[in-house]
């Protein structure tokens, strides 16, 4: 999780009169452009596996009148996970914009899906830095708090599969130990203080160094055991929602509506949303889909799972998680963006400044 640094970081938060674009989003944009193309490979990979014709079928005879509750299940999963950004915000003692700003702000992450990492979630950093003035590297902690719970989130909905079904245990175990040793080490500002201590001096890293205090003193206060339970309780009970959404999708395309599917369509979500957040890739392309269809069809091989069922129900529930949340971050974008810009340019017209002062804008990191 890495920012800018040097006069890169400079150009990237510029003078809080000018555009969005000197800001630097258009590095996002191109990552996303690749994420896109990515995308529509995987996409034409899928049907190709599910057989066209038969795929066609699959789609004809689902139960299309269930896409409303199946995007509000979705929606409450973003809307809770705002909820996480907004405690975050408050337990930092932030500048907080109002709350329709900071939803809007939120949400323009999404538009950044599929850039790989999700790098491009840091667009949250960059957006509140020019509405309120929040220093980047404290908001950026936030993301990555957000990402880990998210994710200890995921394992435990997994771990309810894993007493039934024997698939993926290592990975998902690696990942559980990956995330509790780095909020470990998150939480040793004695250990943090030292490396950066040893690595101010050197040539290229040093100057960047300086500025990681303020991720690790904001890391520090974020991944106290308490609000780590709770955030991760939180993550629980709003990623079950995009679960039930699955097994609405399932029950859709044809299959029993019983407590046995809705174990499955959990646990195969929560795996394949963990797996495709490890690959690094964007939106975790081709690794969540190939997870999503190869589970189908083991887990429901007996109940009459096809690979063009499979395929539909992937089809499905990917646009439901990931591509409806592409434009729903699209449409937050805009509106933030064009408030900010509308804002900057109000204030230059009247003679005031706006926004936070360039001084501070000039070290993004302050």
């Amino acid at each position: 999780m890495s920012g800018p640094s040097g006069s890169q970081a400079n150009t990237d938060f510029s003078d809080a009169g000018q555009p969005l674009e000197p800001l630097g989003l258009e590095r996002y944009f191109r990552k996303l452009i690749i994420g896109i193309v990515f995308a529509v490979l995987v996409a034409s990979a899928l049907a190709l596996f599910g057989d066209v014709r038969d795929l066609g079928d699959a789609f004809r005879n689902f139960k299309w009148w269930l896409a409303g509750p199946i995007l509000l299940l979705t929606c409450f999963n973003y809307g809770l996970r705002w909820v996480k950004w907004e405690i975050y915000l408050r337990v930092l003692s932030l500048p907080r914009p109002g709350l329709w700003d900071s939803l809007c702000i939120y949400l323009s992450a999404f538009s950044m899906s599929v850039t790989p990492g999700k790098v491009g979630e840091l667009i949250k950093a960059i957006l509140m830095r020019r509405q309120t003035g929040a220093p980047v590297p404290k908001t950026t902690a936030i993301i990555a708090a957000e990402r880990i719970t998210d994710g200890l989130a995921l394992l435990a909905l997994a771990a309810v599969g894993l007493l039934k079904f024997n698939y993926g245990r290592p990975l998902l175990a690696v990942a559980f130990v990956l995330a509790v040793v780095v909020m470990v080490v998150l939480q040793r500002p004695a250990l943090t203080a030292a490396v950066m201590a040893r690595t101010a001096g050197l040539p290229l890293v040093g100057g960047f160094v300086e500025h990681l205090s303020g991720f690790f003193s904001a890391s520090n206060v974020l991944f106290r055991p308490w609000l780590v339970v709770g955030m991760v309780v939180l993550g629980i009970i709003s990623w079950f929602g995009e679960c039930v959404a699955f097994f609405l999708v399932l029950w859709g395309l044809g299959f029993d509506a019983t407590w046995r599917l809705l174990l499955v369509a959990t646990f195969v979500l929560a795996v394949s949303s963990v797996f495709g957040a490890i690959s690094m890739l964007p939106g975790g392309l081709g690794v969540a889909e190939a997870s999503v269809a190869g589970m189908l069809l083991i887990l429901l091989e007996d109940d009459g799972m096809s690979r063009a069922v499979a395929t539909a129900a992937t089809l499905i529930i990917r646009f439901a998680t990931l591509w409806f949340a592409v434009l729903i971050g699209f449409a937050a974008l805009a509106l933030i963006s064009r408030k900010i810009s509308t804002s900057a340019s109000a204030g230059q017209r009247d003679g005031i400044a706006t926004g936070p002062s360039p001084a501070r804008l000039g070290d993004p990191f302050a």
